[in-house]
């Protein structure tokens, strides 16, 4: 980092003025803690004071030249504490890289010593509907604006936040919503505290969101119908690594509401941190796995597990509606090679009733599974070149009805399979540029294809 380039700078000049080598090198060690630092400014400023000393005994006797050099020297070590100073809460370089289960721009506040971070993504694109038959029309659309706002109280306590701008306006059922804002309390790098409205840690895209971080202009759907997204809830729960690459996040929360059950799946039955009913309550947890042998390759799973009912009737019956989501998921990057596949099941008691009162065929049992595979060509064509061109492949297969309760038909338009191919453009790791075709059927009948073409970024 560049603060303690300047340190060791520092060090050096005091050495050319005759102090010990040895004991600057001593003091101007890198700091581990916000203490440390502070311990590294006070003793500089002290010797600032004994050399403006000097400087003023010398000036008495010496040559003015002399004089000159000296105080060029003092200058240039107090130039030195000043800007230490100022990167102490404003640090230059900043390392995008994912931390505790959230985004690479999610996490930035965790490298900042204190104080405020800043950050956000967002991303456009432009839709055609390819043999569109069904009435649905080529459209555009700025899809999302997110500003992510922490702060560092202590080396121990810091808020992190998320507020999502959705569609470009509130008009045209576009939104305003915090998708995530919590407490982190770290108390051991094995157990640690998060507290607040908490994104689920499940799957890949729920929690790393950020449009350079995923192939295609679309979230896969088997992470937006099985696996709903941006799906966050009111909870309190532990994070930590128990293991060397052994990593989990658990909560508890409120529980999904089964009002919004339908035969799309349980996404709407988010509460959202909105007013939220907290009759029934529910368990979330997640485990990763990053081996050391296996350098590249993570791979894990995690479990949902809640009662929906909210204490309401349907259908004239008052029921637990207890929900199920399980998924399993592997990823491995090796050179310029990115793989991933997610699975997905889930089941949901008491389906018939809900359906009663839906009228909409809520499915007992839903499942979904993608794969992915794209390649870094740059490297191949141009060694040199820190740019990034990948073309790839994502193949989905999901049914939110996998198996309908007593009484009730099946909606096979709701098992779906989707061919997609594209290509991702980065010309700097901060922003992408993305293109893709996506080819749709489903045991209901065909459906329209779609040509994307979008733009993403991060800050």
């Amino acid at each position: 980092m560049k603060r303690f380039n300047r340190t060791l700078c520092s060090a050096a000049v005091l050495a050319a003025l005759g102090g010990s080598a040895s004991a600057a090198e001593g003091e101007m060690s890198k700091p581990q803690t916000m203490e440390e630092m502070w311990e590294i400014i006070q003793a500089q400023q002290q010797q600032i004071n004994q050399m403006t000393k000097k400087l003023e005994e010398v000036s008495k006797t010496a040559k003015n030249t002399e004089v000159q050099a000296l105080d060029h020297k003092t200058n240039v070590l107090a130039e030195e504490v000043e800007k230490i100073r100022t990167e102490m809460f404003i640090p230059e370089d900043i390392e995008y890289k994912s931390a505790y289960g959230l985004g690479p721009a999610a996490s930035k506040v965790y490298q900042v010593g204190k104080g405020l971070s800043i950050g956000g993504y967002g991303e456009a694109n432009y839709q055609a509907i390819v043999n569109d038959e069904t009435g649905k029309n080529d459209n555009a659309d700025f899809e999302r604006l997110v500003l992510y706002a922490g702060y560092k109280f202590t080396d121990n306590i810091l808020f992190n936040s998320e507020i999502e701008f959705e569609h470009g306006s509130t008009d045209k059922n576009g939104s305003v919503s915090v998708e995530f804002a919590a407490l982190d309390f770290f108390i051991d790098p094995m157990a640690n505290v998060r507290a607040g409205m908490v994104l689920m840690p499940m799957g890949f895209i729920n929690q790393i969101h950020e449009p350079p971080f995923f192939f295609g202009n679309n979230r896969p759907e088997v992470e937006r119908r099985i696996i709903p997204s941006t799906w966050r809830e009111i909870g309190v729960g532990l994070f930590g690594e128990v293991l060397p690459g052994l990593t989990y996040t658990t909560y508890v929360v409120n529980g999904l509401d089964a009002s919004g059950f339908s035969s799309s799946g349980i996404r709407g039955g988010r509460q959202k941190g909105s007013q939220a009913r907290a009759e029934d309550l529910a368990f979330v947890g997640r485990v990763d796995y990053a081996p050391a042998q296996l350098p590249g390759v993570t791979f894990g799973g995690s479990a949902y597990l809640g009662n929906s009912g909210q204490n309401q009737v349907f259908a004239g019956r008052q029921v637990d509606a207890f929900t199920q989501l399980y998924e399993g998921h592997v990823q491995v990057k090796y050179r310029g090679l990115e793989f991933r596949a997610l699975g997905s099941w889930g089941h949901i008691d008491d389906a018939a009733v809900l359906s009663a009162a839906n009228g909409s065929t809520v499915g007992e049992e839903n499942y979904g599974w993608y794969a992915e595979i794209g390649y870094d060509v740059i490297p191949l064509l141009f060694p040199e070149s820190a740019q990034y061109l990948a073309p790839f492949f994502r193949y989905e297969q999901l049914d939110t009805v996998a198996s309908a309760p007593a009484g009730f038909m099946d909606d096979l338009s709701k098992d779906k399979e989707i061919f997609q191919v594209g290509l991702q453009y980065k010309p700097i790791p901060n922003v992408v540029i993305k293109a893709d075709y996506r080819n749709w059927d489903s045991e209901g009948g065909d459906l329209p294809d779609d040509f994307n073409l979008g733009l993403g970024f991060i800050f």
